[in-house]
Order: C-alpha cells, then structure tokens, then sequence
C-alpha cells in the first residue's frame, strides 16, 4: 500500500471509488435481484421506430416522402408499440406543409407561364 492510495489492500475497506456509491439503488432487502436498481417492468427502453426518424428527415428534404413515410411510421408504431410518435407526426406535419408549398409554387409559376404566354392577364 502506498501512501497516496488510502485503504487499498486492507480487508473490509471499501475502495475509494467502489460501485455502487452509497444511498444508489434500491434499499436492502427490496425484493429484487441484487445489482438489478430498478422495479420489474422497468427494463430497456422501448426502441424508436426508423421510420418516423427517416420521415421527419425526409420531410425537410423531399417533402412528399417525409409525409408518406411519417403515415407508415404512425401506422407501424400503433402496432408494434415503438417509441417516435411524434418525431412521425412531425414529418406528417412538415411533409405536409412543405408539399403544399411546392404544389402551389408550382401552380404560381404554371399561371406565369401561361400568363407570360400570352401577353398578360388583359384579355
């Protein structure tokens, strides 16, 4: 034992950064498996579902995609309980109102054409 390492080596001393630290986890004599720290039922999280990450990404680059990818994804994790719910809505969302800009700047530039085709909006 060194001088600059306290307690080391010495039977019943803890060391000085020993797991768990005191007061973590559950009381003694809780009723779980020892090292478990949590209740049953409060295992790993639920994973999230690919989909709804690849929608709400789509949905900023290509609109229309980010939008029927994010209805896939909410109909998936209804079904298969995953997390990414709302990272789904989202696309829907953001797909969708970047859709409806894109139609309706397509429509505006259609109508320029058309009116720039002709000689203007007088008849």
């Amino acid at each position: 034992m060194t001088q600059d390492d306290p307690g080391r080596g010495e039977p019943g001393t803890p060391p000085p950064y020993g797991w768990p630290p005191p007061g973590y986890g559950p009381p003694p004599g809780h009723g779980y498996p020892a090292g478990h720290g949590h209740p049953p039922g409060y295992g790993h999280p639920r994973p999230t579902n690919t989909l709804a990450v690849l929608a709400l990404v789509m949905a900023f680059v290509v609109s229309p995609v980010g939008l029927v990818l994010g209805v896939v994804a909410r109909r998936q994790i209804r079904q298969t309980g995953e997390q990414g719910d709302g990272l789904a809505l989202a696309g829907v969302i953001v797909g969708g109102i970047g859709t409806a800009l894109a139609v309706l700047a397509f429509l505006v530039f259609v109508l320029a054409l058309v009116a720039a085709g002709s000689g203007g909006f007088a008849p």
